[in-house]
């Protein structure tokens, strides 16, 4: 399938050939008919893409604080190196697609296989939606006019937050697409409305839907003033994009006492106190399309709220657009400026500020034939007996650090498999895998394929896993190796099973793997036991981000800081036998802010902190070890430092933690056999011992590890 993508490093828009989705719980996938381009949204964002990088990094100071900040901690080579795996990861283009559904995942109801259904789908054949996110088309609707669903959502959501009454006075401040869309809604409401725009074509195509036209080159203040008798708006409902700060200044100067104001659209935001303090005016920015939109638990996992506690979700606004279409409230024909087949893309993306224009439709082939779940991005180069691997993820850790340090060990790359497909074939195509594909059965059938390197989501590890290892490939996966007991003892079981034919797991605890771990290993030889005090100052993430989702994560302890307790089992060479835990406030659910004890079984003891709330210019890992009447100071695997031995003092290199190494050691064993890399029993000592720490918050004691079976 085709889909359009904005790249952020070249500036450059593209339409690549990209493996089919695969259909997920509580999503639909549906093939497209017609997509409309958002005039605002992508334009801004392809004008980003095409600033050179000084504009880029006045746009985004706060972007600019974070390099800095991680330069310092870090170093320059990992900072450049973190901005340029953003960089590589191209955006889709597009929130409005029509189209008809291929297939209905498990928990998304309401659907069958065939209706035309909108969506907040990008510019794709071919896209995978949250059901939630997605509304049937009315017959009486054609594709052309429900391609405006999702921009008339838009509208029709900061028209709520106004809360206009029928005969109130409405200015709209930009007649752009959403501010006609959001003009007819206004007037369907019984509201009076004053359109502004500078451009007299809009004024005069307002004007159609009795929109009471003021041009913005002359006072609009005094206008509305003298239109309005002298009272002001009611409401203001601002739907331009401008950095100028003034369109707010007069916006609020336009308003009666106590009116309302909801910025829709972008603009300055520098607002003068004595606008809002002498009017008590209110003032609110709308979100997207309406609740729900950006909420893990509606989008994902199909959770809708109920209507008796909130009427109007996204899907319901969706809903209430296109009965606005079938009733003609709503015009959108006049609206569209041009008609575009997809291959055709640049004629719009090239010309995005062209003078007229307001819909641009990008029209896609209709066709019956199977969605292609591979797609081939070169021919094969490997040789006999170089190592052939299959990468499960494509995100920034397996596209960025993983793949890189993969191919730079050797490795054949064969397949690069991600279910969304666009992420697949983008890093394809730049890392030099041969193929990209949504499914991973093409992996297990695939005789060349020696090993499967997994770095998904957390919540598919264990699943994996198991499936490799029953088709006969080597595994390598990223922590976590499971989110439960019953994950983890399956894994355990398969295995065994497996390494009776010769087998085995890796799990990616790279820092046993790093220069400095190595040479610290090497200096605590015959000096236990331990005191270890281990600090990852890990930053804080969004309360909806996946890693923190019990469910697809596993949480933050489970999920990142086992990194820190796999490197207590390495020093000490000795597996946890005990774990208890405590986190800030005690709350089970947060614990991005967590102290981990840890007793080891030849008596070393590890307090492992992890925190979130700390300063992102202090460096993010530390570790100290005190034993035999010696210290060692492991500095964010940049420096260590010895205190007490006679014939070290110190060491120190750029930022290495142990990729490299562990996919050289991973390469050697696939190409030449032998006992894999690392210590897989320890990997599942660490896992039970995170999912012990759980335990223990809850249960408030210490918790013992070892071989437990799930409940």
């Amino acid at each position: 399938m085709k889909q359009l993508v904005q790249d952020l490093r070249t500036g450059e828009t593209r339409l690549i050939e990209a493996p089919a989705p695969a259909v997920r719980p509580h999503t639909l996938l549906v093939r497209a008919s017609r997509s409309l381009v958002s005039p605002g949204t992508e334009r801004m964002l392809v004008e980003f893409a095409r600033a050179g990088w000084i504009e880029k990094a006045r746009q985004q100071p706060e972007k600019v604080q974070q390099f800095l900040d991680r330069l310092r901690t870090d170093g320059i080579f990992p900072a450049i190196e973190a901005v340029f795996r953003k960089l590589n990861q191209p955006l889709p283009l597009g929130y409005c697609h029509v189209g008809r559904v291929l297939a209905v995942g498990p928990g998304a109801t309401g659907f069958r296989v065939g209706d035309r259904v909108v969506s907040n789908g990008p510019h794709a054949e071919i896209v995978c939606v949250p059901a939630t996110l997605a509304a049937r088309i009315p017959e009486e609707v054609t594709d052309e006019q429900a391609a405006f669903t999702v921009l008339g959502a838009v509208a029709l959501q900061g028209i709520r937050l106004l809360r206009p009454e029928f005969g109130e006075t409405v200015a709209v401040y930009g007649l752009g697409l959403i501010g006609l869309l959001a003009a007819q809604l206004l007037r369907a409401n019984g509201c009076r409305v004053l359109g502004l725009d500078l451009d007299s074509d809009r004024l005069k195509l307002a004007s159609r839907w009795g929109v009471e036209p003021i041009p913005a080159r002359e006072n609009p203040v005094a206008v509305v003033a003298s239109a309005t008798g002298g009272l002001g708006c009611d409401g203001v409902l601002i739907t331009a994009a401008t950095r100028d700060d003034a369109l707010i200044h007069y916006a609020a100067q336009m308003s009666r006492k106590k009116g309302r104001l909801v910025l829709v659209g972008v603009t300055g935001l520098r607002l003068r106190r004595t606008d809002f303090y002498e009017k008590e005016l209110s003032f609110q920015v709308s979100c997207s399309y309406g609740p729900g939109r950006y909420d893990e638990e509606y989008e994902r996992k199909g959770r809708d709220y109920p209507p008796a506690y909130v009427r109007w979700t996204a899907r319901r606004n969706f809903e209430a657009v296109l009965h606005a279409l079938r009733e003609r409230r709503l015009e959108v024909e006049p609206l569209i400026s041009e008609r575009t087949p997809l291959e055709a893309f640049r004629a719009i993306y090239d010309n995005l500020r062209k003078p007229g224009v307001l819909a641009s439709l990008l029209l896609y082939p209709e066709s019956d034939a199977p969605s292609a779940r591979i797609v081939a991005v070169a021919p094969p180069v490997g040789r006999l007996g170089q190592g052939c691997l299959a990468l499960f993820g494509a995100g920034a850790f397996a596209s960025g650090v993983l793949a890189p340090a993969l191919k730079a060990a050797g490795f054949r790359l064969k397949t690069l498999v991600s279910e969304g497909g666009l992420s697949a074939a983008v890093q394809a195509r730049r890392l030099g895998f041969e193929q990209a594909a949504t499914e991973s059965a093409v992996v297990w059938e695939d005789p060349e394929v020696e090993l499967a390197a997994i770095a998904t989501r957390h919540d598919s590890h264990a699943r994996l896993v198991c499936e490799a290892l029953a088709a006969g490939k080597q595994v390598f996966v990223e922590k976590p190796l499971a989110l439960s007991l019953d994950e983890l003892n399956r894994v355990r079981l398969a295995a065994q099973q497996a390494a009776e034919r010769g087998i085995g797991v890796v799990v990616g605890f790279n820092r046993r793997f790093a220069p400095l771990a190595l040479r610290t290993r090497a200096l605590l030889e015959g000096l236990g036991p331990f005191n270890i005090s281990a600090t990852m100052n890990a930053g804080a993430l969004p309360p909806g981000h996946w890693v923190r989702d019990a469910e697809r994560g596993g949480g933050r302890v489970v999920g990142e800081a086992c990194h820190l307790a796999d490197l207590a089992v390495y020093l000490c060479a000795s597996p946890i036998t005990a774990v208890c835990m405590n986190t800030l406030g005690g709350e089970a659910n947060e614990d991005d802010n967590a102290v981990i004890l840890l007793r080891l079984a030849d008596g070393s003891q590890a307090a492992l902190h992890y925190f979130s709330n700390g300063s992102s210019a202090y460096p993010k890992e530390r570790v100290e070890i005190f034993g035999g009447g010696r210290t060692l100071v492991l500095d964010n695997w940049r420096r260590l430092e010895g205190y007490g031995f006679e014939k070290f003092r110190s060491a120190g290199s750029r930022q290495d933690k142990g990729h490299a190494e562990e996919c050289r050691r991973l390469a050697a064993w696939v190409r030449e056999g032998g006992p894999p890399p690392g210590d897989f029993e320890a990997a599942l000592n660490v896992t039970e011992a995170m999912l012990a720490a759980r335990e223990s918050l809850v249960a408030g004691r210490w918790v013992e590890v070892g071989g437990r079976q799930a409940p």
